[in-house]
Protein backbone atom coordinates (compact mmCIF):
# COMPACT_ATOMS: atom_id res chain seq x y z
CA UNK A 1 0.00 0.00 0.00
CA UNK A 2 2.58 2.17 0.88
CA UNK A 3 6.64 2.82 0.60
CA UNK A 4 9.22 2.86 2.87
CA UNK A 5 8.93 6.24 4.51
CA UNK A 6 12.06 8.40 4.75
CA UNK A 7 12.99 11.97 6.18
CA UNK A 8 13.78 14.70 3.73
CA UNK A 9 13.71 18.31 3.51
CA UNK A 10 11.50 20.20 1.43
CA UNK A 11 12.18 23.77 -0.32
CA UNK A 12 9.38 26.34 -0.42
CA UNK A 13 6.67 25.68 -3.50
CA UNK A 14 4.77 29.09 -4.89
CA UNK A 15 1.76 28.04 -5.76
CA UNK A 16 -1.56 29.25 -7.03
CA UNK A 17 -4.45 28.08 -4.18
CA UNK A 18 -7.98 27.95 -3.24
CA UNK A 19 -8.75 27.32 0.49
CA UNK A 20 -11.57 24.55 1.54
CA UNK A 21 -13.37 24.11 4.44
CA UNK A 22 -15.94 21.03 4.43
CA UNK A 23 -17.48 18.46 6.45
CA UNK A 24 -15.20 14.42 5.45
CA UNK A 25 -18.52 13.14 3.68
CA UNK A 26 -18.90 16.36 1.36
CA UNK A 27 -14.77 15.97 0.30
CA UNK A 28 -14.78 14.23 -3.18
CA UNK A 29 -17.87 16.56 -3.81
CA UNK A 30 -15.65 19.82 -3.59
CA UNK A 31 -12.16 18.34 -4.53
CA UNK A 32 -12.95 18.21 -8.31
CA UNK A 33 -14.14 21.38 -8.73
CA UNK A 34 -11.34 23.31 -7.01
CA UNK A 35 -8.65 21.55 -8.20
CA UNK A 36 -10.22 21.99 -12.35
CA UNK A 37 -10.58 25.93 -10.90
CA UNK A 38 -7.03 26.21 -9.35
CA UNK A 39 -5.60 25.07 -12.47
CA UNK A 40 -7.28 26.62 -14.99
CA UNK A 41 -6.53 30.13 -12.95
CA UNK A 42 -2.87 28.88 -13.40
CA UNK A 43 -3.02 28.01 -17.06
CA UNK A 44 -4.68 31.77 -17.38
CA UNK A 45 -2.53 33.73 -15.91
CA UNK A 46 0.76 31.43 -17.53
CA UNK A 47 2.41 30.62 -14.41
CA UNK A 48 1.50 26.70 -14.39
CA UNK A 49 1.00 24.15 -13.53
CA UNK A 50 4.59 23.59 -12.64
CA UNK A 51 4.07 20.33 -11.08
CA UNK A 52 1.07 17.79 -9.40
CA UNK A 53 -1.75 19.22 -7.72
CA UNK A 54 -1.54 19.10 -4.18
CA UNK A 55 -4.17 19.33 -0.65
CA UNK A 56 -2.07 21.29 2.11
CA UNK A 57 -3.85 20.46 5.17
CA UNK A 58 -4.16 22.89 7.76
CA UNK A 59 -6.32 21.36 10.60
CA UNK A 60 -7.13 18.20 11.37
CA UNK A 61 -10.26 17.26 13.17
CA UNK A 62 -12.74 14.21 12.94
CA UNK A 63 -15.55 16.17 11.46
CA UNK A 64 -13.99 18.23 8.80
CA UNK A 65 -11.17 18.81 6.19
CA UNK A 66 -9.46 22.51 6.22
CA UNK A 67 -6.98 22.79 3.84
CA UNK A 68 -5.77 24.00 0.51
CA UNK A 69 -6.17 22.76 -3.36
CA UNK A 70 -3.27 24.05 -5.17
CA UNK A 71 -0.42 23.61 -7.70
CA UNK A 72 2.83 24.71 -8.02
CA UNK A 73 3.28 28.15 -10.76
CA UNK A 74 6.06 29.55 -12.08
CA UNK A 75 5.85 33.55 -11.21
CA UNK A 76 3.66 35.64 -9.14
CA UNK A 77 -0.58 34.60 -8.67
CA UNK A 78 -2.94 37.23 -8.82
CA UNK A 79 -6.21 36.35 -6.82
CA UNK A 80 -8.81 35.12 -9.07
CA UNK A 81 -12.27 34.06 -7.98
CA UNK A 82 -11.26 32.09 -5.01
CA UNK A 83 -7.36 31.45 -6.28
CA UNK A 84 -5.02 33.12 -3.86
CA UNK A 85 -1.25 33.16 -3.97
CA UNK A 86 0.30 30.65 -1.17
CA UNK A 87 2.93 27.91 -0.56
CA UNK A 88 3.99 24.74 0.28
CA UNK A 89 6.40 25.38 3.13
CA UNK A 90 9.88 24.22 3.71
CA UNK A 91 10.08 21.85 6.21
CA UNK A 92 11.75 18.48 7.50
CA UNK A 93 8.91 15.88 6.27
CA UNK A 94 8.93 12.09 7.04
CA UNK A 95 7.60 10.99 3.36
CA UNK A 96 6.13 8.05 1.42
CA UNK A 97 4.07 7.08 -1.64
CA UNK A 98 0.70 5.31 -1.69
CA UNK A 99 -0.42 3.29 -4.55
CA UNK A 100 -4.01 3.11 -5.22
CA UNK A 101 -7.30 4.68 -5.32
CA UNK A 102 -8.09 7.72 -3.53
CA UNK A 103 -10.49 5.94 -1.40
CA UNK A 104 -7.34 4.48 0.15
CA UNK A 105 -6.04 7.14 1.42
CA UNK A 106 -7.30 7.07 5.05
CA UNK A 107 -5.99 4.15 5.74
CA UNK A 108 -2.23 4.78 3.82
CA UNK A 109 -2.16 7.78 6.05
CA UNK A 110 -2.80 5.39 9.06
CA UNK A 111 -0.20 3.21 8.00
CA UNK A 112 2.21 5.62 7.94
CA UNK A 113 1.76 7.09 11.19
CA UNK A 114 1.59 3.81 12.87
CA UNK A 115 4.90 2.96 10.88
CA UNK A 116 6.37 6.41 12.06
CA UNK A 117 5.81 5.66 15.91
CA UNK A 118 7.28 2.44 15.24
CA UNK A 119 10.19 2.70 13.10
CA UNK A 120 11.07 6.28 13.58
CA UNK A 121 11.67 6.56 17.15
CA UNK A 122 15.40 4.23 17.19
CA UNK A 123 16.82 7.04 13.83
CA UNK A 124 19.39 9.44 14.90
CA UNK A 125 17.94 12.19 12.78
CA UNK A 126 13.59 11.97 13.71
CA UNK A 127 14.62 11.41 17.58
CA UNK A 128 14.13 15.31 18.22
CA UNK A 129 11.58 15.51 15.57
CA UNK A 130 7.79 14.86 16.23
CA UNK A 131 4.90 15.61 13.71
CA UNK A 132 3.17 18.74 12.89
CA UNK A 133 -0.19 19.37 13.24
CA UNK A 134 -0.55 20.33 9.20
CA UNK A 135 0.25 17.21 6.58
CA UNK A 136 0.22 17.65 3.14
CA UNK A 137 -0.62 15.22 0.09
CA UNK A 138 0.87 15.58 -3.95
CA UNK A 139 -1.01 14.01 -6.53
CA UNK A 140 1.53 12.34 -8.22
CA UNK A 141 0.11 10.18 -10.81
CA UNK A 142 -3.87 9.74 -10.92
CA UNK A 143 -6.85 9.87 -13.36
CA UNK A 144 -5.10 12.52 -16.01
CA UNK A 145 -2.73 9.76 -16.35
CA UNK A 146 -4.40 6.46 -15.88
CA UNK A 147 -7.78 5.29 -15.81
CA UNK A 148 -6.77 2.09 -13.65
CA UNK A 149 -6.22 3.42 -9.92
CA UNK A 150 -3.83 0.62 -9.09
CA UNK A 151 -1.41 3.07 -11.36
CA UNK A 152 -2.53 6.34 -8.97
CA UNK A 153 0.77 7.17 -6.78
CA UNK A 154 -0.17 10.07 -3.71
CA UNK A 155 2.73 11.24 -1.99
CA UNK A 156 2.62 11.93 1.72
CA UNK A 157 4.34 14.23 3.63
CA UNK A 158 3.98 14.98 7.42
CA UNK A 159 6.54 17.96 8.53
CA UNK A 160 7.96 17.36 11.49
CA UNK A 161 8.85 19.32 14.17
CA UNK A 162 11.31 19.86 17.42
CA UNK A 163 10.04 17.89 20.10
Amino acid sequence: MIEEPEITTTEAVPAAVIHVTVSRGRIQEVMGPAIQEVIAAAVDQGIGPRGPVFAHHLRLSAEEFDFEVGVPVDGTVAPAGRVKPGELPAATVARTVYHGPYEGLHEAWKEFGDLMKRDFGDRKEAAALQPARTLWERYVVGPESSPDPADWRTELNQPLVEA
